[in-house]
């Protein structure tokens, strides 16, 4: 990121420090998050355009939560405080937070009090805002000046102009808050000055042009799965380095129908690059005979994924890079690139791009090309790449493949009715259009027998469930309102196509109370 301005978010524990991120991403700058223990001199270091804090579940006065050196007030760069962080900033420079009389939650009426604030350009005085908080700050500290204020809460939002320091209550990164984005549009361009150089042509030409430096004359070896994050980081390499990339694609008989082969097909036709297949379907089958839990899958899954991968490269690790497909998201999340041990938001989990490699295969190093990105980031490289559309716009779907969608144990049957009768799903879904309405679908394969009748038989064969929901962060998602007309059409094709299938049933479970995977 040379010569790349960058807005630093420092992490006091909110749930929502990747949205504010995405957000300011979506603003044409480009952003960091780091954790709230990072040095003040380390920030100094990195001479960040601005500087956002985050908010938190804590309490500034509680001397356990999460708190910063005052120092970093005045170093002369433009901060903006969010919920906990306008909170912190008053508290620091000398105001008064207190438990607020009436906590706000949810959406609340926002009233800007200085129309004439650079933060509130083009912001109506009156909109509705998101609230979530149980302190407030009940007088702000000399020197600031409130600008905006809800029926509770005297002081919404507050400005120095002299330190060029700005902070809000509400959550200006959440679509429920009407002007939020204009509010960090501002804030990045009226007062930090950001000249809105983070666009995805200059990212893919800079990154080609630091792998080739990198990368030099020596070989890369990538696991490729055929997800986007995979694809679109052997579309970069390939463009860098050419052959000097082999990318190993291992088939473990759990993708969705036909899959592998147009996998295979997009990489040997579309790129300069070596491609490798290993089809080990069989293998995976006899390695997953008679377990059942869940857990337990994944695990064998995982496993011998990685066992097979690593024995199909040992021979050609040496005097090469290993890539990965890393996103920014899987960084944060595993905890890579922290200032120290402590992690301030719950680890959700370890990304399958992090497996441990083996002791006795040594590489020149790592590359991970997409390592700064979001997905929708990521997804934009996709498209400029050509990369076809089934690609960068394909669906999450878990590493271990449909092995998390049949319920019980998984046997090739199994595996053979869940890809007919999914494919049928995306192929109707697909024909009438109504697919981008739709975040995540698929079907699910509980390993229920239900009785019907086909023909003048009786039949005791297997239910099919249909999942399908709607989101914008999967944090939180609702089950799809899909017409009645198309899931009949959907579930009399299914029973009429794919055999062993009797029943056809939907799921209309939201997140929370369930989960998007059955799984």
């Amino acid at each position: 990121m040379q010569n790349q301005q960058i807005v630093l978010i420092l992490d006091f524990g909110g749930q929502y420090n990747q949205l504010i991120a995405r957000r300011v991403r979506e603003c044409n700058v480009y952003c960091e998050i780091k954790p709230y223990t990072t040095p003040l001199d380390e920030i100094k270091a990195m001479h960040p355009s601005g500087i956002i804090f985050t908010g938190g579940p804590n309490s500034v006065f509680d001397m356990s939560s999460p708190h910063y050196t005052k120092e970093i007030l005045e170093i002369g760069v433009p901060i903006l405080g969010i919920c906990y962080g306008c909170q912190l900033i008053a508290w620091m420079d000398q105001g008064d937070v207190k438990t607020a009389p009436v906590s706000e939650y949810g959406k609340i009426a926002l009233q800007v009090t200085d129309p004439n604030s650079k933060l509130f350009r083009d912001v109506p005085e009156a909109s509705t805002v998101w609230m979530s908080h149980t302190d407030y700050i009940a007088a702000p500290p000399a020197g600031y000046e409130i600008i905006g204020k809800t029926k509770d809460c005297p002081c919404a939002a507050m400005q120095n102009t002299e330190k060029n320091i700005y902070a809000v209550q509400f959550h200006p990164e959440v679509t429920h808050s009407e002007y939020g984005k204009q509010v960090l549009h501002n804030f990045l361009y009226e007062i930090c000055q950001c000249n809105g150089d983070w666009v995805m042509d200059n990212f893919i030409e800079n990154t080609v042009a630091a792998l080739r430096e990198k990368i030099g004359d020596k070989k890369v070896i990538l696991g490729l799965s055929g997800g986007v994050d995979s694809s679109v980081a052997a579309g970069l390499l390939s463009r860098a380095v050419g052959k000097q990339l082999t990318c190993v694609f291992v088939d473990q008989g759990l993708m969705r129908k036909d899959e592998g082969d147009f996998v295979e097909q997009t990489f040997t036709t579309m790129f300069d690059m070596n491609f490798i297949r290993v089809n080990c379907g069989d293998h995976f089958i006899s390695q997953l005979k008679g377990v059942t839990d869940p857990e337990a899958k994944r695990k064998i899954i995982g496993t011998e994924f990685y066992k097979v991968f690593w024995d199909e490269i040992r021979n050609q690790a040496e005097e090469g890079f290993f890539a990965q497909g890393t996103i920014y998201p899987d960084r944060i999340e595993s905890g890579k690139g922290k200032s120290d041990g402590k992690a301030n938001t719950a680890v959700i989990k370890t990304h399958h791009n992090m497996a441990k490699m083996p002791e006795d295969i040594q590489f020149l190093g790592i590359v991970e090309p997409l390592g700064d990105l979001f997905k929708d980031e990521v997804r934009a490289v996709g498209e400029k790449l050509g990369i076809p559309k089934e690609l960068v716009w394909r669906q999450p779907f878990p590493g271990p493949g449909l092995g998390v969608r049949i319920i019980g144990e998984i046997t090739a049957e199994k595996v053979k009715i869940l890809q007919e009768a999914d494919w049928v799903l995306r192929d109707e879904m697909s024909k009438n259009g109504y697919e981008k309405h739709l975040s995540q679908f698929f079907c699910v394969l509980p390993g229920v027998n239900t009785v019907g009748v086909m023909g003048d038989h009786r039949t005791y064969d297997h239910l099919i469930a249909i999942r399908a929901v709607t989101t914008d962060d999967f944090m939180t998602a609702d089950w799809a309102k899909i017409p009645y007309d198309i899931l009949a059409t959907v579930s009399n094709r299914i029973t009429n196509e794919v055999e062993h299938v009797n029943r056809v049933v939907y799921d209309i479970t939201s997140k929370p109370p369930g989960t998007v995977e059955w799984e």
